[in-house]
């Protein structure tokens, strides 16, 4: 039985951590194995064995949190790990917007012969013209329009924007024990998250059929997909963490005082927006 003793707690053992590790490894390799040819079977089962560790899992903590098991040293270790998880997504898109910016302020200009880079140009590419948006020497997949920073772009953030002040005002509510407040604040968030994604693959959709602007649009349109993409399963996955929150308040769970679970997923739709905002003003805005 899980207990805490000496201030430490100690959790039973679990099942979960060796069933997750099959269901990455199935996942994984059953990707690698689709590069070689093979079927896609053995990536959807462990898909499946991941999803319902996922489930058990998360499942197992808040049974235990809601049976009031948990101490003051878990909720601190829970924290830390949080803090580290989006400090290492962090780190992630730190390097995709590093490698945006390495190639438009550094790659590109050089391979046009600029500064001490004269006979690289001269070898390579002696008729490239630097420009950006770029799809490189050898106009890679044809020609591609960018996508405007005021249509679509900028209705996202507004809903972004909104949604950070709608899960704030949710956390309020929590704090001064308003349950209604606290459900329609994350309904709200939820709603815009989803509204969001929505857009997002409209917008994909226009890009893809009317601008030709595509992943093999060289390396603009590379950095442009993997930045909005990945930023787009992040807003996927922290409206589905929102949701089951929402899921949560609705039965029950949750005090003024006990409720890291929402913070945590607060957090990191905080820093989804912050993302974004970075994603609007360097990939749409100063194109």
């Amino acid at each position: 039985m899980s207990q805490a003793a000496g201030g430490y707690y100690l959790p039973e053992p679990s099942k979960w951590p060796i069933i997750g590790s099959i269901g990455l490894f199935l996942t994984t390799g059953g990707f690698g194995l689709h590069l070689m040819g093979a079927n896609l079977i053995t990536m959807y089962v462990g898909f499946a064995i991941l999803t319902y560790m996922l489930f058990g899992w998360f499942g197992t903590v808040i049974k235990e949190s809601e049976a009031g098991l948990y101490n003051d040293q878990v909720d601190m270790s829970f924290r830390m790990g949080m803090g580290w998880f989006i400090f290492s997504e962090v780190m992630f898109f730190a390097a995709f917007f590093g490698a945006l910016f390495y190639i438009r302020i550094f790659a590109e200009p050089w391979l046009g012969g600029a500064g001490n880079n004269l006979m690289t140009h001269e070898w390579l590419y002696p008729e490239y013209v630097p420009t950006w948006p770029t799809n490189g020497p050898g106009n890679a997949g044809g020609e591609f329009e960018t996508m405007g920073a005021w249509g679509i772009p900028a209705i996202n953030t507004l809903i972004l924007l909104t949604s950070g002040a709608t899960v704030t005002w949710a956390h309020w509510g929590l704090k001064k024990g308003s349950r209604s407040q606290l459900i329609m604040g994350l309904f709200l968030t939820v709603a815009l998250g989803f509204t969001f994604v929505g857009f997002q693959a409209y917008e994909y959709i226009h890009a893809y059929s009317e601008l030709n602007l595509k992943m093999t649009s060289g390396v603009y349109g590379s950095t442009f997909y993997m930045l909005t993409g990945f930023h787009g399963l992040h807003v996927t996955i922290g409206a589905i963490m929102l949701l089951v929150m929402l899921f949560r308040s609705m039965k029950g769970h949750f005090t003024h005082e006990n409720h890291f679970a929402f913070e945590a997923a607060a957090w990191y739709w905080h820093f989804v927006d912050v993302v974004w905002l970075g994603l609007f003003i360097f990939v749409y805005w100063l194109v």
